[in-house]
């Protein structure tokens, strides 16, 4: 008989006053009782509406069944055969919009903890050792892949399964892609990325770091010189956006790109670093996403005070839920309905101020969202001396201007075929955000899955 609890077993985590002090995961996991018993509350329902929510289409009823009985490495099998980043995908993908949002417990209360059981199931791997991976039959072909983010690794884990030789290429001297310079410490472990592209590598995968596609090498060598038989493009977006204001050019102005890339990459918190951010007493993060929230933690975690300024209302933040609760709980303070005109500087062009105006909901715009305007005679002035945007970003246009052939839209990114991940550009392939711009970890690898799916069956046709 299923579990009939209504609501999913508590994750265990640190306390808001003792996490804000560090970078260590804040979300500490299940034990296998309690990921045994939250396995059983999935009724194992016919039609399996959790699968239809996955862009990476994991047999989620198979998993959580193989767990719920206990049998974890039968439960990693089934997770590993659809996902190269399970362990990353329990920790980042916003279920609770995708396969939870679909779980029919959620009827009458919570839905089953899909993304727990997975992190739960993947750490569980993870802790019995460096097993030794399958090595597939080679079947003779091979790929190269552009960037190192979750569509690269995605694809190359996908490729490499079939026998593929595949290389990635990295600009960074660490591979992960947003995973390692954008994604926190404290809700990613950069060990955890480590030991999946580990994974990747037993199956032989080669990864290359330090190489800018468009700069070191172009699309066309990786053809001509290097023989490779197709290309993927999972560069991400990485460009980012600001607003175009007055004072975005003083000092203390940081993109969230920067600001996150020096936190996570170079490890800006530690009290040595080579590139350390300036302290700040208080801190304005621009903007309501997933990235908003990590740059404003991250702040908090430098001792600053911090304020979210978003333009809109709380009802209407991007950014997942329990991001915004996890902020707040941390004593991060929003500004809703607020919206930023203008960054003062001192005599010495530091920040020390940002001029806002108050907003209220107009009409819905494109994006089905209501249309923030501006109060007039609202303008009030918000103490800061570090500014960071928190806007979203853009495909770097590296790729587009040095590749001939290579269709892209006005904003940058890549056109491909959505069911194949094609480009305009023979044996070229892309997904994830060098696509759709700045998008979720999950998307990025079904994109990546897709095109690997669409370049296998290519190259069997050849």
């Amino acid at each position: 008989m299923p579990n009939m609890t209504e609501k999913k077993y508590p994750m265990p985590s640190q306390s808001p006053d003792e996490r804000r002090e560090n970078f260590r995961e804040v979300a500490l996991g299940y034990d296998a009782e309690t990921a045994v018993s939250e396995a059983q509350r999935c009724l194992q329902c016919r039609n399996h509406p959790c699968v239809s929510g996955c862009p990476v289409h994991i047999d989620i009823p198979a998993f959580i069944h193989r767990t719920a009985e206990g049998d974890f490495a039968a439960a990693y099998e089934v997770l590993h055969a659809a996902s190269a980043l399970p362990a990353v995908c329990g920790r980042v993908c916003p279920q609770e919009s995708q396969c939870e949002g679909k779980c029919v417990r959620g009827i009458r209360g919570e839905s089953v903890g899909i993304g727990r059981l997975e992190r739960f199931v993947a750490d569980w791997h993870l802790a019995r050792g460096d097993e030794a991976a399958d090595q597939p039959v080679p079947n003779g072909h091979s790929v190269a892949v552009v960037g190192s983010g979750p569509s690269g690794l995605t694809c190359a884990g996908e490729l490499a399964r079939a026998g593929c030789q595949v290389t990635i290429f990295e600009a960074l001297h660490l591979a992960g892609g947003v995973l390692v310079y954008g994604i926190p410490e404290f809700r990613l472990p950069k060990e955890i990325v480590r030991r999946e592209i580990q994974g990747l590598q037993a199956m032989g995968v080669k990864v290359e770091t330090n190489v800018i596609i468009g700069r070191t090498i172009t699309i066309d060598e990786l053809f001509d010189e290097y023989g490779f038989e197709a290309v993927f493009i999972g560069s991400g977006a990485g460009l980012p956006r600001f607003m175009g204001i007055p004072g975005e050019n003083l000092k203390g102005v940081y993109s969230a790109n920067e600001f996150l890339t020096r936190i996570n990459l170079m490890k800006a918190y530690e009290p040595n670093a080579d590139t350390p951010v300036i302290p700040s007493a208080k801190v304005a993060v621009v903007g309501g996403g997933n990235v908003a929230m990590d740059a404003a933690r991250c702040a908090r975690r430098l001792g600053a005070e911090v304020t979210v300024v978003y333009r809109r209302t709380r009802a209407e933040l991007p950014a997942r839920q329990e991001e915004v609760e996890h902020a707040m709980e941390e004593g991060i303070r929003f500004c809703f309905l607020t919206n930023p005109l203008e960054i003062r500087g001192n005599d010495q062009g530091w920040v020390e101020a940002m001029l806002c105006q108050r907003m209220e909901l107009g009409e819905p715009d494109a994006s089905g969202r209501r249309r923030p305007v501006p109060v007039e005679n609202s303008e009030e002035v918000l103490e800061a001396d570090s500014v960071i945007m928190a806007l979203g970003t853009s495909p770097n246009p590296l790729i587009k201007n040095t590749t001939e052939g290579l269709e892209t839209q006005k904003w940058g990114g890549i056109v491909v075929d959505e069911t194949t991940g094609r480009t305009s550009r023979e044996h070229v392939y892309a997904g994830g955000d060098a696509v759709t711009g700045a998008a979720t970890v999950i998307l990025a690898m079904g994109a990546g899955k897709t095109a690997a799916q669409a370049i296998l069956a290519d190259l069997k046709a050849t």
